[in-house]
């Protein structure tokens, strides 16, 4: 389960909504390997490209000492899909190369953004678990999981259907207060 806090999600989210039309990154630091988000850097898409982002080698130099300075690492990107559904692309599985990173999607295809984190090792994607204490969701109590709409068809791409029930590692966003 990543665990990001709310100002951390918020500021994620409007980033990505001001990179439209384009995709928009950033990187989550923290300490490699674990959990909890400490720090979230936003960056610019080098790509410039409303289907693909890339993150420039120098802002990733900058981010990793700046991450270090406060005695933290780079723990996972984020990007946003601007016309797709929250799920890695295969081009977005063939640049996870960290597999102790986190890979979070911001889906802007709706009219919500759409959050979710995925693990990705070997080529194997595996859904997990997003909470944001202190966010309030409408019509959602404090401890209820945002799975996949009931009224979306399955989805296409490689890997597990996130609203599959025989998935356990199944996620998506929980708000807790």
């Amino acid at each position: 389960m990543l665990r990001l806090p709310r100002p951390l999600y918020m500021e994620m989210v409007a980033h990505c909504l001001e990179g439209l039309p384009d995709e928009a990154c950033g990187l989550l630091v923290g300490s490699y390997g674990g959990d909890e988000v400490a720090h979230l850097f936003v960056t610019p898409n080098a790509a410039g490209s409303a289907m693909v982002y890339e993150i420039d080698p120098k802002e990733m130099l900058r981010v990793d000492r700046e991450a270090r300075a406060l005695g933290a690492d780079i723990m996972g990107v984020f990007h946003s899909h601007t016309h797709t559904d929250a799920y890695p692309s295969p081009t977005d599985v063939a640049q996870a190369t960290d597999p102790a990173w986190h890979y979070v999607l911001v889906s802007l295809r709706d009219t919500h953004p759409v959050v979710r984190s995925y693990l990705i090792r070997d080529g194997h994607v595996s859904e997990e678990q997003v909470q944001v204490p202190g966010l309030e969701v409408p019509g959602l109590d404090g401890h209820t999981d945002l799975g996949p709409d009931p009224d979306r068809p399955a989805h296409p791409g490689p890997g597990p259907d996130p609203g599959d029930p025989e998935n356990p590692g199944a996620g998506g966003l929980q708000a807790t207060g």
